[in-house]
């Protein structure tokens, strides 16, 4: 029988949650044009659409909020989290900015421009976003493990490194702009990357001169599974293994609304603090986020965010946070009910293509499960599959995502064991009917880039 691990806290304070019938929940998604993003707040019992921004702080950073320092300039905030995140990661300029993608907005238009590539192990949605926003176009090279949901592998999220040479002698060295290396692999179901496989990967981009950056939402979640999984970082702390990691890479892009466990905030960081493009990374934040020393966060993001870097590199807490994760893919496991196992870091991805093996991709499977979700208990998700993938930008074709997934993302420090057993018994339900799912989606409208966040979508009909 599946254990679950006992929370490493108490809790302080409570926010009431609305409850909703089946009748109401199925009139609330048709109205919200079958998104789930577009569904009020107030409609949703348990909420997995992202573990970004979506967290509960501790006493620590509440505390920390009050200390914030709200000079536009130079405030004494800015350089303590400047202070935190240099002692981590051993980067010589950190800058601050609002969130992931806007680090994303800041840093990409260094290295990317109209007929470069970037490779990732497998890009996010917002990430292939800003590469083809550049000009550039997207590439990718995940291990090919990542697409047997049913494989229990250690570091699914891997570079396939060997495909990655091919892909750099084929489009030419000088052509490639950028390397993002995604730890943990969101898209591949929130696997982790070996220390082992960042290193190949580091030395593949030395060999052929290309920028390196990685891309760190999930870094400390990363790290653990490395000191858990890889034997030569067993008796590592979490630190060492995170400074192991970013001493090989050039930069990194964050968004800090997940494991930095705060609800507004990100980084970008400068190995080099002589480099060139610090300047153009300057630039590029006063223009679209405000001056460099608050990069569009208030004084007091940056107190909470300085406290938040060092809260998620806590051994009992991130042991606590993927023994959660365990313990939801152990009773879905006596269910037979699939999921990209062994289960990740901040969430389950479920297999819709196995609960929907009679849906093409082009009617979006994943979407299919996640408003079935939604109409059985109130639970919210989203697809992270073709749907989320969207359409080629020279071709408009739709794309075909390697896996169908509906992902639940699970807030840090927000919900518990009772709810995550309420979801795993409608998932069940919702397994137990699949047979009667016949047909999918289809897209009525939606905008030419990150269509998932606002498209409209109706079923079809026999």
């Amino acid at each position: 029988m599946a254990k679950f691990i006992p929370e490493p806290y108490r809790i302080k304070m409570v926010e009431p949650i609305k409850m909703t019938t089946r009748e109401h929940r199925e009139a609330a998604i048709k109205q919200a044009d079958y998104n789930l993003f577009r569904l009020k707040g107030e409609d949703v019992y348990v909420d997995t659409l992202t573990d970004s921004g979506t967290n509960a702080m501790s006493d620590a950073q509440w505390s920390a909020l009050m200390m914030g320092d709200e000079a536009y300039a130079g405030a004494k905030s800015y350089f303590k989290l400047v202070e935190a995140a240099q002692d981590i990661f051993g980067y010589g300029y950190i800058q601050p900015v609002h969130q992931g993608r806007a680090a994303e907005k800041v840093l990409f238009p260094s290295f990317l421009e109209k007929g470069k590539y970037a490779i990732a192990n497998l890009f996010f949605d917002t990430t292939r976003a800003h590469v083809e926003l550049a000009g550039a176009r997207c590439l990718e090279a995940c291990n090919p493990e990542a697409s047997d949901s049913s494989l229990r592998a250690p570091f699914k999220g891997n570079m396939d490194v060997a495909r990655m040479e091919e892909i750099i002698r084929e489009k030419g060295p000088e052509n490639i702009g950028l390397v993002v290396m995604t730890i943990t692999n969101n898209s591949a179901g929130g696997q982790p990357v070996s220390l082992q496989n960042m290193r190949e990967v580091a030395a593949l981009c030395q060999k052929y001169h290309i920028h390196l950056n990685i891309d760190a939402a999930r870094y400390a979640e990363n790290a653990m599974f490395v000191k858990m999984r890889e034997p030569e970082c067993k008796d590592m702390s979490i630190k060492e293994i995170i400074r192991a990691f970013f001493d090989l890479a050039d930069t990194f892009t964050m968004s800090a609304k997940k494991d930095t466990i705060v609800n507004m905030g990100g980084l970008i960081g400068v190995k080099d603090e002589n480099a060139p493009y610090i300047l153009k990374i300057k630039a590029n934040c006063i223009s679209f986020e405000g001056f460099y020393t608050y990069g569009g966060l208030n004084g007091r993001d940056l107190e909470a965010l300085a406290v938040g870097l060092y809260e998620g590199l806590d051994e009992n807490w991130l042991r606590y946070r993927i023994g959660t994760m365990e313990y939801f893919g152990e009773r879905l496991d006596e269910y037979g009910i699939p999921y990209q196992s062994p289960a990740g870091g901040h969430g389950i991805f479920l297999d819709a293509a196995k609960f929907y093996p009679q849906l093409p991709y082009y009617e979006f499977p994943g979407q299919v499960l996640a408003i079935e979700l939604y109409k059985e208990c109130g639970l919210r998700a989203c697809d992270i599959g073709s749907y989320m993938i969207g359409n080629d930008p020279d071709t408009g074709k739709q794309l075909k995502s390697i896996n169908e997934f509906t992902r639940l993302a699970i807030p840090r420090r927000v919900y518990t064991q009772s709810h995550y057993d309420m979801v795993i018994e409608a998932i069940n339900e919702v397994w137990k009917r699949r047979e009667s799912i016949q047909h999918g989606y289809k897209i009525t409208w939606e905008p030419p880039i990150l269509r998932h966040f606002q498209a409209s979508l109706t079923p079809i009909e026999e």
